[in-house]
């Protein structure tokens, strides 16, 4: 593994750095007002037309295929200004992997070029229920063979971008008797008319990437919907939860290297007791904690993107990655409050907000305690 960034990828980080300064900047604090829409998914559309909606899918589907570590800088860069165009964008790269890697010829060549190429303004992920969030296997939502259909009955929670998402994979049981061998995927159109989309959830922080419910009533589908064969969802979903977790862990670290950037300029500027309060000892070491705890967290999430670009077995360097990542990045995002004291905690200075945007990202993915779960369950196997 090299420690540096290959010229292509280097290059898709500085774009990404630049339209994120350019265009999601001035728009990050209008879209936590619920303000901002029209420009946020003008956004999407023009991240679509620079190659970011398709990062590691294949140029024939009108993918960037550059890599999981292209995928990763640009994330880390995207966040530092606007999480929420971020986590967006992360979840439709994940949608399209998905479809690249086990849809038909007919799925990848209808959805693919609309999700790489913005005619789809973004693609949602239909996992969580009520009753099944952490232990996906619990789902109910069901689908049932009528001829040379399925039709869907069930909802599901938590759905990122569901009201502007063109194109929905989602699971559902088609045989109750066979655990988790029983689970399925498909591939549900917007336009669907047995889909209702529910109110967006009132959310604590990533306020412009709307989160809603959907609610399946005799949603019927072809049987052509079936993405990768029958049965074979659960293990689908626990193999892409594993990619999307390096998607956040990139996420995390740019809202948290953003919060203590923002920090450290204040610390040159700020005088207390006649001089500048980046001259003491105790926020010098603050500063020293947070930057080398981050900079451990990039080094674990290229490591997890490397070795899925490479083919390799990933997923325990992936929670490894996202639960260290949501985790530090939490702490920075409260370190730097904490350097800007008072002024950090009001809503005219932007470390609030990140601090909000950040939360989340210790729960979706897996939570912080579902990565211990795995990793641990990972390392104990090694040995038993």
């Amino acid at each position: 593994m090299h420690l540096s960034l290959t010229e292509e990828q280097a290059l898709i980080q500085s774009t990404a750095r630049r339209f994120a300064q350019s265009e999601l900047a001035a728009n990050a604090n209008l879209l936590d007002r619920h303000e901002g829409r029209e420009a946020f998914l003008r956004n999407l559309k023009s991240l679509a037309n620079l190659g970011f909606m398709g990062l590691n899918v294949k140029t024939e589907y009108g993918g960037s295929e550059v890599g999981v570590v292209a995928f990763s800088v640009a994330v880390t860069e995207l966040s530092r200004a606007c999480a929420s165009t971020a986590v967006t964008l992360s979840v439709s790269n994940m949608v399209a992997e998905i479809i690249q890697a086990v849809g038909s010829d007919s799925q990848k060549d209808t959805y693919l070029p609309k999700i790489c190429g913005g005619d789809y303004a973004a693609a949602g992920f239909c996992l969580t229920e009520s009753g099944a969030g952490s232990d996906p296997a619990a789902m109910s939502t069901t689908a049932v063979r009528e001829g040379e259909d399925w039709i869907l009955n069930g909802s599901k929670i938590f759905v990122t971008s569901a009201e502007y998402a063109g194109i929905f994979v989602v699971w559902a049981v088609t045989d109750a008797n066979a655990a988790k061998q029983g689970i399925s995927c498909f591939l549900v159109e917007a336009g669907n008319s047995g889909i209702s989309i529910g109110k967006p959830e009132n959310k604590m922080g990533q306020v412009g990437s709307s989160t809603n419910s959907i609610h399946f009533e005799n949603c019927r589908v072809s049987a052509t919907a079936l993405l990768g064969r029958e049965g074979q969802g659960f293990k689908l979903a626990v193999g892409e939860l594993a990619g999307g977790r390096i998607g956040i862990a990139s996420l995390a670290l740019g809202v948290g290297l953003a919060a203590m950037d923002y920090a450290r300029e204040y610390l040159g500027e700020r005088e207390q007791f006649g001089q500048k309060i980046g001259n003491f000892q105790g926020l010098q070491w603050m500063v020293a904690d947070r930057y080398t705890e981050l900079e451990a967290a990039r080094l674990l999430t290229m490591k997890a993107a490397f070795e899925k670009e490479q083919g390799l077995a990933f997923s325990t360097a992936a929670s490894m990655a996202k639960l260290f990542s949501s985790e530090k990045a939490n702490d920075a995002c409260y370190s730097a409050i904490q350097i800007l004291g008072g002024a950090g905690y009001t809503k005219d200075l932007p470390l609030e907000r990140m601090a909000r945007d950040v939360r989340v990202t210790t729960i979706y993915e897996g939570t912080s305690e579902i990565q211990r779960v795995i990793i641990s369950r990972d390392l104990l196997r090694e040995v038993n």
